[in-house]
């Protein structure tokens, strides 16, 4: 069985599906990209069993089959060939052979019957949504994120749907981030799903800046999106997300508004020295002025002080620095408004302007 592709039809598809093969599977064949030709097209499917990817693509096939290729090898062989190259494939039944101008490789494959794949999905509700909406809800909220935490559900980003909004929460215990956008998902009961840290990961990468839409499907226990010619699905962690709403103050009383660069470059500054183990800053407040100090186990200091709107009583609270950092980062206005109450109590970090992303950060003992 002869097939023929173009590097550049080859090339995007597979780097797509490729963040869904783990580089230490428990299963060979977890390593290999499923191909089948039907009608003439090609699809690639990768998983590792929590998640699955499947591509689509032209090709020059003259007939069907199934087969599966070692993914990475595959990969790397398509990025080294030259641009507009076209790669022959010949398929028998253990081997692959891959022709393209004086270049040929032969790879071991393994039967496309033996390929796992993820159960049967049943839909029960859909929505879509521009993926430049859907990519900077993931992106605003995903630093947060628990990262192999015993609170397995922790481990993921929670995704609320109602009638006329998408919001997503992420926490790791220490802060919390929270974005939503107003838009009909056409659901008449809410629902909260918690979708895992990795197919977070991989949806941030795979997802476009444009108003192209994705089309959501929520089944019992998968998610699916499907994009153009990317068909995307994961399993859904089983748990019970904590209720967010408690843990975000409702009375900080006292209000900071200061410069979003400005503020982050002193504390990158002032980072330097801070302890590398526990990353601790303070912050002290008086009318008009934030000074920012830290110090380590070697007796150094750093201070900085920068001019910000506050009005209100004198106070000092520590923090984080990486933390508040990691918000700045994600923050693209120019003032961002941070609200407090005293020095045992969570901050509320969010843009001046916007109010549809905000963001928690417990206070630290220093």
């Amino acid at each position: 069985m002869k097939t023929t592709i173009k590097r550049e039809n080859l090339l995007n598809p597979l780097q797509q599906v490729i963040g869904a093969v783990e580089r230490r599977q428990t299963l060979p064949i977890l390593g290999n990209v499923l191909v089948k030709s039907i009608g003439g097209d090609l699809s690639l499917t990768a998983t590792d069993l929590e998640i699955e990817m499947v591509a689509r693509l032209q090709a020059d096939s003259s007939e069907e089959f199934q087969t599966t290729i070692p993914a990475r090898k595959l990969l790397d062989i398509s990025k080294a060939l030259p641009e507009g190259a076209s790669i022959n494939f010949t398929i028998d039944e253990n081997r692959v052979s891959l022709n393209s101008g004086r270049s040929r490789f032969t790879l071991a494959s393994l039967p496309a019957r033996d390929f796992p794949g993820l159960d049967e999905i049943e839909e029960q509700q859909s929505f879509s949504i521009p993926q430049k909406q859907l990519k900077a809800l993931f992106d605003q909220t995903s630093f947060a994120m628990a990262q192999q935490d015993v609170r397995y559900y922790l481990n993921g980003i929670l995704m609320e749907i109602s009638a006329g909004k998408l919001k997503l929460v992420a926490t790791d215990g220490h802060r919390l981030a929270l974005s939503e956008v107003d838009i009909d998902t056409g659901v008449d009961e809410g629902r909260q799903i918690i979708v895992p840290r990795k197919a977070v990961m991989e949806l941030s990468r795979l997802l476009d800046s444009t108003d192209n839409p994705v089309k959501c499907i929520l089944s019992q226990n998968h998610l699916r999106l499907e994009t153009g010619s990317l068909v995307f699905t994961t399993k859904l962690i089983d748990g019970k997300f904590p209720d967010y709403q408690r843990v975000i103050p409702v009375d900080g009383n006292k209000t900071m508004e200061v410069e979003r660069e400005t503020l982050k470059q002193s504390m990158s500054r002032i980072a330097i020295l801070s302890n590398e183990k526990y990353r601790g800053i303070r912050l002290s407040l008086t009318t008009g002025n934030l000074s920012i100090q830290a110090n380590n186990p070697d007796q150094e200091e750093a201070e900085e002080e920068l001019p910000v709107d506050y009005q209100e009583a004198d106070m000092e609270i520590g923090f984080n620095v990486t933390y508040l950092i990691d918000v700045l980062n994600v923050l693209d206005s120019d003032t961002v408004q941070i609200k407090l109450k005293d020095s045992n109590s969570s901050a509320i970090i969010s843009d001046s302007e916007d109010s549809t992303s905000l963001y928690v950060v417990m206070p630290m003992r220093l």
